[in-house]
């Protein structure tokens, strides 16, 4: 790329940076935790089609999903959001195409009281836009059109194919994802900005949700010895699946990329519920666990060597042998992904990402679940998981840093402009 290009580039993500931090705040705004994505997905269809992109809309099918490996199963709660993508075609083919694919679906806020900033605000102090997904990841999601309208701004488009994809489901089984890929969708490479620290993603975890029910015998606590009490017996089993955590994670040095990760993997215990009755022994207890699990392994493996060591444990209690315990699947069905150093769009990135930030591109290793794992797996495709610096994500006040989001955004403005050409608009 020669100099005036990329200055001009630059120049042109600097100019419009403002119209990039208004149209955050705006995505911020909707409130599109799961099943709660229809209005944000309609804002977004609205909005590429105005900026000319081709349309297509279409829902997740169950059918198609369930009955892939990487698909996760439609338990209670499942989003029926649509996926939308918004589809350039350039006047001649010339370089390589490109997905450009973020997720819009949030996590809960738990209590607001507990938030100093809004959590749909966009509110912005300093350096920081505060609110939820503000980091994870509308910021990307910002970031996906900007890269683009900068090249706009210069009177030019990508020289090849992009397909701008936004997804749902990403937070809980990352079908929406996958969908795209049933749906035929496919590229020379994939760029997903999430929040990743201004680094690139070299591997992921793959991940599994399960929940565990245990039955109990309900007596008047006074009688309590006659009865079983079944939130004491979910915490047994809660101990037994800590031991699968410690076994899985001696075993890191075998996994490429997880060697030095103090503890790659981790096991969730996010949602608890049981009982009836403050004076009644629990006749019932449900919880919800997540757990990832190391590139290579297949989820479905993985969640049987669980639900085997749970069968186990069982076995040898008292009360539980004869009342074993019900595992049933609820989300993440993922297997996760090495990225192999090296590929022509890694280097591309890192050229564009160099004058950016004028220092090296870094890689690190997520026990986190990635879309990525999609494109990565089954589309078979190079996939830069490459993002701006965010803190508290999923937590109290999560914020993006907008210095970080603009020279991301001009990474990704030179890396298009590099690896799909560019031509006059």
């Amino acid at each position: 790329m020669n100099t005036d290009l990329r200055d001009a580039i630059l120049r042109a993500v600097d100019e419009g940076f403002d119209e990039q931090i208004a149209y955050t705040q705006k995505l911020v705004s909707f409130a599109s935790q799961r099943g709660e994505e229809f209005t944000i997905q309609d804002f977004i269809y609205d909005d590429y089609a105005a900026r000319g992109f081709k349309m297509d809309r279409f829902e997740m099918s169950e059918a198609e999903l369930t009955n892939h490996e990487g698909g996760a199963p439609f338990a209670a709660g499942h989003s029926c959001a649509p996926i939308v993508v918004g589809i350039h075609h350039p006047k001649e083919e010339k370089r390589r195409s490109l997905i450009l694919q973020h997720h819009l679906d949030v996590v809960p806020v738990g209590p607001e009281d507990m938030w100093e900033y809004s959590p749909y605000g966009g509110e912005i102090v300093g350096d920081r836009m505060y609110g939820r997904g503000a980091g994870d990841m509308k910021a990307g999601a910002g970031a996906n059109v900007y890269a683009l309208e900068a090249l706009k701004r210069i009177g030019l488009q990508p020289a090849s194919t992009v397909y701008l994809q936004s997804v749902v489901e990403e937070e809980s089984t990352g079908n929406g994802a996958l969908q795209t890929f049933l749906r035929g969708y496919t590229a020379d490479a994939a760029l997903i900005p999430e929040p990743e620290e201004n680094k690139l993603a070299r591997a992921c975890s793959g991940v599994l949700w399960f929940e565990v029910e245990v039955r109990g015998i309900p007596v008047h606590v006074r009688q309590m010895g006659e009865g079983a009490n079944a939130i004491d017996a979910a915490y047994r089993v809660i101990g037994a699946l800590r031991e699968i955590e410690a076994k899985w994670n001696a075993e890191k040095d075998q996994h490429r990329g997880f060697e030095d990760e103090p503890k790659p993997i981790n096991m969730n215990i996010g949602i608890i519920k049981g009982g009836d009755w403050g004076s009644s022994v629990p006749a019932w207890c449900r919880f919800q666990a997540r757990i990832s699990i190391y590139p290579g392994q297949k989820a479905q493996d993985k969640l049987r060597e669980i639900t085997d060591h749970i069968s186990n444990f069982a076995r040898g209690d008292r009360f539980l042998g004869q009342n074993p315990p019900r595992v049933t699947q609820n989300g993440f069905n993922a297997e996760g992904y090495y990225l192999e150093p090296g590929s022509e769009a890694e280097n591309t990135l890192a050229r564009a990402h160099e004058v950016a930030f004028g220092a090296k591109l870094e890689s690190f290793t997520t026990p986190a679940y990635l879309d990525a794992r999609v494109y990565a797996l089954y589309n078979r495709i190079p996939t830069l998981c490459y993002g701006p610096v965010s803190r508290n994500v999923h937590g109290f006040d999560e914020y993006v840093s907008l210095e970080s989001l603009r020279s991301v955004t001009k990474t990704m403005a030179l890396f298009i402009a590099d690896w799909c050409g560019t031509e006059a608009i």
